[in-house]
């Protein structure tokens, strides 16, 4: 099927993309738009194509059909759930976002001055630049989340791309997290972040919802966010 391309336009635009795994098609024909500038919203059941959705934008899980168009935005950073993240790993804070300029500089090259300002810096925004020694595993479940999220800052993406980063965590760390995407966007990048975090969500300047890998809904999030459609999405009974 003939699809044609797509107007370029500030942000990532999906036409028609469709992606999943061998035998199991998670995307179905999705079209949406992630402004640039922005904080987006993809929220959903599980299942309903989330995490798909962001690695298919990050370069990382081909599509196999239709159009993503990144426009200027070249610089993906990709920050997955910590539970992907075994707690064993031998990695200290700073090692863990160091590796984030390895987008730059490769994983053997070493550091330059600027490499290791932009680590400091990541890492003083997320309020961890006093855990740099510490063991990942030493580390809370909302220590370890801001170490990602700094690695996937220390990228400097214009394109940032966040897997539940606020799920479970306690209000300190979700907002010094919600505070750096917020940051992130006033800077003119594209901030995506999945959730489950209805709160985070709300929080967001754009929206969009999943279910069983279509796009049910896009816009503000007072505008998609509404009880009716959240209980429709999660097949939720009527209110009383």
């Amino acid at each position: 099927m003939f699809v044609p391309p797509l107007i370029e336009e500030a942000g990532v635009r999906l036409r028609n993309v469709e992606a999943g795994y061998p035998r199991h098609p998670v995307l179905r024909q999705l079209t949406a738009r992630l402004p640039e500038s922005a904080v987006t919203a993809v929220v959903g059941p599980n299942g309903s194509g989330k995490s798909t959705l962001l690695s298919v934008v990050a370069g990382v899980l081909p599509h196999s059909s239709g159009v993503v168009a990144r426009g200027a935005l070249v610089r993906p950073g990709l920050v997955v759930q910590r539970s992907a993240v075994p707690d064993s790993l031998p990695l200290t804070v700073r090692g863990a976002v160091t590796m984030g300029r390895w987008a730059h500089r490769g994983p053997w090259r070493r550091l330059t001055r600027h490499d290791r300002s932009v680590v400091e810096h990541s890492m003083e925004r997320l309020g961890i630049r006093d855990l740099a020694h510490r063991q990942l595993g030493e580390l809370s479940g909302g220590q370890r989340q801001r170490a990602f999220v700094a690695q996937g800052l220390a990228q400097e993406p214009d394109l940032f791309l966040l897997d539940e980063p606020t799920t479970g965590l306690d209000a300190r760390a979700k907002n010094a997290i919600l505070a750096v995407l917020a940051e992130a966007a006033a800077d003119g990048a594209a901030v995506v972040q999945a959730t489950h975090d209805m709160a985070a969500a709300r929080s967001a300047d754009h929206c969009l919802v999943l279910q069983e890998g279509r796009l049910v809904a896009e816009g503000t999030p007072r505008d998609v966010l509404t009880d009716d459609r959240l209980r429709q999405v999660w097949g939720l009974p009527e209110a009383a």
